[in-house]
């Protein structure tokens, strides 16, 4: 089934030239079926890098989504063209009277900087808040998780000594969650983050149930044991050379921390090619979240959700 996005927005053409199934709103408007709603907070400064990863991932669901951008009103992007931002993005004072059937709170880069010296923290959370009763369930995705964890948990995030920078090994600590359906018993996904937080104290808040973890114990995928709330720490949704982009950055850069990323580089070659191994545990993963937590569960009358 289909994605719905404007015809003018770039990832449209990226996305037909993968083959990937797209709609216009000119064409959808004759079916007469009612689409999910879903909402994006874009938090990254590379916002059509992140709007077309994202879209790719929603397009394999079981129904037409229709997917709006949300951008925050107290702090700009400088990353992207104006015009981007005007003719696609909207501002939460335009959209908090309206409700949605699942919404995405993207990451951000703020490594080693706390939730409440972030320029827009206070405006975050007031969109947190609002989600508990306009949004039938919330995906929080990398520093978004860890703001999740904190505003509605009180879980407060830590910084790593190293960054955790590569492509890692999961397990399942619910494997007959439907979240993880058509999974193999070990997947994995990018990570790119100083940030964690201890498991324990995760698995100490009685609302929520650790789903997936590293091989090495660092918490992938949490969520509420209502399932309204999802917190994700990995980047299943990253394109082949998204960590090579960021690698390479980063040399140019100078910085003496720089680490290669771990089973990423063929043969730890950075002037080979990245092979992709996480490809089908992103289209599963943002596909069963729709599907089995937002279409199955969403009432029909989405007004009605609280």
């Amino acid at each position: 089934m289909p994605i719905r996005i404007a015809g003018s927005m770039p990832a449209h053409d990226i996305l037909e030239s993968e083959n990937i199934f797209v709609m216009t709103e000119t064409r959808a408007i004759s079916q007469d079926i009612r689409p999910l709603k879903v909402l994006i907070l874009n938090l990254m400064p590379t916002k059509i890098v992140t709007e077309t990863q994202l879209l790719r991932k929603l397009s394999n669901t079981p129904l037409q989504i229709d997917v709006e951008f949300l951008q925050t009103a107290s702090y700009t992007s400088t990353h992207t063209d104006p015009g981007h931002l005007k003719q696609f993005y909207c501002v939460f004072d335009q959209i908090k009277d309206r409700h949605f059937d699942g919404m995405i709170i993207t990451g951000a880069p703020l490594d080693y900087v706390k939730c409440e010296d972030t320029a827009y923290w206070n405006e975050v959370c007031e969109i947190m808040e609002w989600t508990k009763t306009h949004v039938h369930c919330t995906f929080h995705l990398c520093w978004g998780a860890y703001a999740g964890l904190y505003y509605h948990h009180k879980v407060e995030k830590r910084d790593l000594e190293r960054k955790l920078f590569g492509v890692f090994p999961h397990k399942m600590l619910k494997n007959t969650s439907p979240l993880f359906r058509g999974f193999n018993d070990v997947f994995m996904a990018p990570h790119s983050r100083a940030t964690d937080v201890h498991l324990a104290d995760v698995e100490a808040v009685p609302e929520l149930e650790v789903l997936a973890v590293t091989e090495e114990g660092s918490l992938a995928i949490a969520k509420t044991k209502d399932s309204r709330q999802f917190f994700v720490t990995c980047h299943a949704e990253y394109d082949s050379d998204t960590l090579a982009l960021e690698y390479f950055r980063d040399m140019e850069k100078g910085l003496t921390t720089v680490d290669l990323p771990v089973n990423y580089f063929p043969d730890n070659d950075p002037s080979k090619a990245p092979q992709v191994t996480w490809r089908s545990t992103g289209q599963l993963l943002y596909s069963n979240w729709l599907n089995y937590y937002v279409y199955q569960s969403t009432p029909y009358d989405i007004d009605t959700i609280c």
